[in-house]
């Protein structure tokens, strides 16, 4: 951080604490006499406001508040400011993983020499792997792993690089990067709507034959290389299967032809994060166990 910012946050933060030091100390009681029946002169709704101070317990907790922000400051760290504690969130996070991985290590080794197929018959695995799913992979994929718009679904039999246990640990340990070119600048309008009306056609649902017909020639000529000349797919590059009528980038509310001509004209990226680095093999092992029993 800068020196500028590092001044702007204590002097900033010096005002606040100062400022609300200086209001409890001045509006303690107002200036007068003491009479308790003495008023403050503020009338509302027939009632009148007695100039009376604050009750001193609920004052000392503004002030014992204001102490303990005081300490904080002293202890952890502000600006370029370390603390006397020297605590860093990364630090605490090393910590907490160590003492985890000591604890539960055994438990998460046990399983690791497991075929993933095999961790569905052991409750105990999958409990362990559906508690790092949920923490982790649910974000995106949603608590039943039937995932949402552009995130897949993990419950069903339909896989962009493969259902096996050790392809669903591949998935996972080493990620996933796909790519959809946009189509655009190659296609224009009437090329995208042509392809669009074929892949419906593929698809089983309603499409403009004679649009689906020029389609189909520029399909086999452009789309082909990735999902195949019956467009069927590829698991080695993660070219989903256009016949099935299981779509990525559609959502139950919405057109589908529209959703296709918007894939086909800006494109899709789609990123799967590799997970190695962040739980280790032997919990991706126990994830993917779980991942594997949803569809089997």
């Amino acid at each position: 951080m800068s020196t500028f910012w590092n001044a702007y946050i204590f002097t900033l933060t010096g005002i606040m604490i100062f400022g609300l030091m200086a209001l409890l100390y001045f509006t303690r009681r107002m200036p007068g006499g003491t009479d308790p029946e003495e008023t403050t002169g503020h009338t509302f709704d027939g009632i009148e406001e007695l100039n009376n101070p604050m009750p001193k317990w609920w004052l000392n907790l503004f002030w014992i508040t204001i102490a303990f922000g005081f300490g904080y400051i002293l202890l952890y760290p502000i600006g370029n400011w370390d603390g006397l504690l020297k605590w860093t969130s990364a630090d605490q996070l090393t910590e907490e993983t160590t003492q985890h991985d000591a604890k539960y290590g055994e438990f998460f080794a046990r399983y690791a020499s497991v075929p993933v197929e095999e961790l569905q018959d052991n409750q105990q695995a999958l409990r362990m792997g559906q508690q790092l799913y949920l923490i982790n992979c649910a974000i995106c994929h949603g608590q039943n792993a039937q995932g949402y718009y552009g995130f897949p679904n993990l419950a069903d039999t339909d896989w962009l690089y493969g259902g096996t246990g050790e392809d669903i640990k591949t998935t996972l340990i080493n990620g996933r990067r796909g790519q959809m070119p946009a189509w655009k600048d190659t296609l224009g309008t009437t090329g995208i709507a042509a392809v669009t009306e074929y892949v419906l056609k593929m698809s089983g649902n309603e499409h403009n034959d004679n649009q689906a017909q020029q389609g189909e020639v520029i399909f086999t000529q452009m789309c082909s290389a990735c999902h195949g000349q019956e467009g069927k797919g590829s698991l080695l590059i993660g070219a989903p299967n256009l016949t099935d009528n299981i779509w990525l980038y559609d959502l139950p509310d919405q057109d589908l032809r529209r959703d296709i001509v918007v894939t086909l004209t800006n494109g899709r990226a789609g990123n799967m994060p590799a997970w190695l680095g962040i739980l280790g093999e032997e919990k991706v092992h126990l994830v993917a166990g779980y991942i594997y029993s949803l569809s089997n």
